[in-house]
């Protein structure tokens, strides 16, 4: 199969990566083209619109900060959706509205091609090595064709059910991440204040009922000070807006996630939209008058997940 993939940015240029390093026909597009010229360097094609690089490709992959961009790739009268035909596949790996992915689902379709919406989950550091976690939503045979591609991306790949589920089950899971982000910071500053070394505090959540993946990689990019998880306050805000857009669809009536929102915006009010999303501790900082920093704590975040050969592809029914 031939792949496509528009959006180079933090999370997409890794898993297009992946895709290049693994030995497949590669052709790339970003709204900046100097991202793509060490793909091009490594043998990628450049395609100059969305619609010339739907026309040379099998599988078009887009990742996109927001459902917005991912409607303008599209839909534009130069967009993907000008340039597909029937056999193709659309597989939409952007954190996006499971309404939006559906209505854009529904025009794939009528061009003859497949659409499929396959985020992925834990982290850049885990993208980069193929090592990161995919939702996969759509038809089954879709599915099953795509699969290749999604196992040289992902090594945990979860067939979600039909289309726009995948979408639901990524914007709950951001949403719980960024809930558990904020509750670290309140963690680990009480702690600090109650005269507990932050290694060890570290360390006895980890060990400890407290644990969580977000503590496994956020807590360490707190404590050694470079708070460089490649995410920042306004994707926060985005997928938490989502999440509660979601719920209000369904009458949920959702109280922390209100809450976690107003303390994003206040954090991206103070330190700005594209600050590093674990820098909303350092709202705690300055209140408390002290920095959330551990002495010796390694500079480089340690994967806590081993790396393993292969993918664990798991399908829930048919």
């Amino acid at each position: 199969m031939k792949i496509g993939f528009i959006g180079l940015g933090n999370v997409g240029g890794k898993l297009a990566g992946s895709v290049l390093r693994n030995g497949y026909d590669l052709t790339v597009r970003d709204l900046d083209k100097s991202i793509a010229e060490a793909f091009l360097e490594k043998g990628a094609h450049w395609a100059n619109s969305p619609q010339e690089l739907a026309q040379s490709v099998d599988v078009i992959v887009t990742c996109l900060p927001s459902p917005a961009a991912s409607a303008e790739v599209m839909e534009a009268k130069d967009g993907v959706i000008a340039g597909l035909g029937a056999g193709k596949v659309w597989l939409e790996m952007s954190t996006t509205d499971e309404a939006e992915v559906k209505r854009l689902g529904s025009l794939v379709e009528a061009k003859g091609a497949s659409p499929m919406d396959s985020p992925v989950s834990g982290g850049c550091h885990r993208a980069a090595t193929g090592n990161i976690a995919i939702f996969s939503g759509g038809a089954r045979e879709t599915f099953e064709k795509v699969l290749p591609v999604l196992t040289v991306m992902g090594r945990q790949i979860l067939h979600t059910g039909p289309l726009g589920s995948a979408s639901v089950l990524k914007v709950v899971t951001n949403y719980l991440a960024t809930v558990h982000l904020a509750a670290l910071g309140e963690a680990l500053m009480v702690s600090k204040k109650a005269g507990m070394d932050l290694n060890t505090a570290y360390e006895a959540i980890r060990v400890s009922s407290g644990n969580s993946f977000v503590h496994e990689t956020e807590s360490q990019v707190i404590l050694n000070g470079s708070r460089d998880i490649n995410f920042t306050m306004d994707l926060v805000i985005k997928d938490v807006g989502i999440f509660d857009t979601l719920a209000g669809r369904h009458n949920v009536p959702v109280e922390i996630s209100p809450l976690v929102l107003d303390i994003f915006r206040d954090g991206q009010k103070r330190y700005g939209p594209r600050e590093w999303s674990p820098n909303i501790v350092k709202r705690l900082e300055d209140v408390c008058g002290t920095e959330l920093l551990a002495p010796g704590f390694p500079s480089e975040m340690v994967d806590t997940e081993p790396e393993v050969q292969g993918a664990e592809v798991i399908v829930k029914g048919r």
